[in-house]
């Protein structure tokens, strides 16, 4: 009998190459103002996580495909704009420095939520916390001693990366090396079939 061996995913928008450039240099600007002990994220490791699993089996794989599948042929395409830094839990006791969003947020958000009640059927947790739609930018290790972002967030400076068009969902496996996690796409599901 052979052990199914464990894949660690989330569902994920993947944004285009040219808004992740974007997000790189506002990382830059945002490291030249902010001090502290922080762990910046890699931009080519940024996305938008609709929905992360943990350790799935191989055979969930096919489970997730047709829920998700199922979900994204009734959605069109919708645009998304990065903007708006802030911070998780708040600004006094931040641990995780993100990029906000606007444009069609409701469509994501009746997505993420189609897609979690659909998932749940297959015995999948559904998500207990509200969806709140953010690209991760920096984890923040101990917020004693951070220089920097409150006087940021009062400026209330213009942190826009722009728009894009969302086309599809990325089920991504997450691979944990030190050197940071390495994301490959097991499959991808296109807005509108």
């Amino acid at each position: 009998m052979s052990e199914e061996k464990s894949i660690r995913s989330f569902l994920a928008v993947d944004p285009p190459r040219e808004i992740i450039d974007a997000i790189g240099m506002i990382q830059d600007r945002l490291r030249k103002n902010i001090q502290g002990d922080i762990r910046w994220v890699r931009p080519q490791g940024i996305h938008l996580t609709l929905k992360f699993f943990g350790a799935i089996s191989e055979s969930d794989v096919a489970n997730i495909s047709l829920v998700v599948e199922n979900t994204t042929s009734n959605i069109a395409p919708f645009t998304l704009g990065i903007k708006r830094v802030g911070a998780f839990p708040d600004v006094k006791r931040p641990r995780v420095l993100w990029l906000g969003m606007d444009g069609d947020v409701d469509t994501l958000t009746r997505l993420q939520k189609e897609v979690d009640a659909e998932l749940q059927k297959y015995g999948f947790e559904k998500e207990d916390r509200t969806f709140r739609p953010h690209l991760t930018l920096a984890r923040i290790k101990d917020p004693r001693g951070l220089i920097g972002l409150a006087k940021i967030m009062e400026k209330r400076e213009n942190y826009e990366a722009g728009s894009f068009s969302a086309a599809g969902l990325n089920l991504f496996k997450s691979d944990l090396t030190p050197k940071g996690a390495v994301y490959t796409k097991l499959a991808y599901f296109p807005f509108g079939g």
